[in-house]
């Protein structure tokens, strides 16, 4: 695991430096190449050195979440830093071609597309915060919750899992269980 993060460091390193330098290089050859033309090999340059760095940076956040939380986890939040690191170079590079007010409104147009796209899963995890601080129930107490009685398996910031006498699993949806009515049974002493 650390190799990937070691790996993805020198390549980020190694990407900025080749940057700078080729950046250097088109400054210097500006008498050979037209004025016209060169502010569009300038965000050529940006934007596929940019990718690259991204992936690289979405890459080193992939290796040091995997180590806790595995692949799936960590492939998800890599998707997610490509997605809105692209979509902040792309709103740049208009920006700076065309004007400055059709990059913001690009980038404010990308903003309101994640945040309803997010909107459900930021309710959950807002809901989660509240259960983690209000404590309606404790990890191992048996509820009823949103229809569903069980035991306490885990509460996280998206879901609160309970197992039922049938031993299944259950997942609820952490804005179901703060939107729904919580029924706690008292624990049963065992007598020795």
């Amino acid at each position: 695991m650390a190799g990937g993060v070691k790996r993805n460091v020198v390549y980020l390193i190694l990407l900025i430096i080749g940057y700078v330098v080729c950046s250097m290089i088109i400054g210097e050859l500006s008498w050979i190449i037209p004025k016209d033309y060169k502010i569009y090999i300038d965000y050529g340059l940006t934007l596929g050195f940019g990718y690259l760095i991204i992936s690289s940076i979405a890459g080193i956040i992939y290796w040091m979440i995997r180590a806790e939380y595995g692949h799936p986890t960590a492939a998800a939040l890599r998707s997610i830093v490509r997605v809105l690191g692209l979509g902040t170079l792309v709103a740049m590079v208009v920006g700076a071609l065309s004007s400055p007010g059709a990059g913001l409104a690009l980038g404010g147009f990308m903003g309101m597309v994640v945040g309803f796209a997010s909107q459900r899963i930021m309710g959950q995890i807002l809901s989660g915060l509240m259960i983690l601080l209000i404590r309606p129930f404790m990890i191992d107490d048996l509820v009823e919750v949103a229809g569903v009685k069980g035991v306490v398996e885990d509460v996280s910031l998206l879901f609160t899992v309970l197992r039922t006498d049938d031993d299944k699993i259950v997942l609820l949806p952490n804005n179901n269980v703060l939107g729904s009515k919580v029924v706690k049974y008292p624990k049963k002493i065992e007598s020795g």
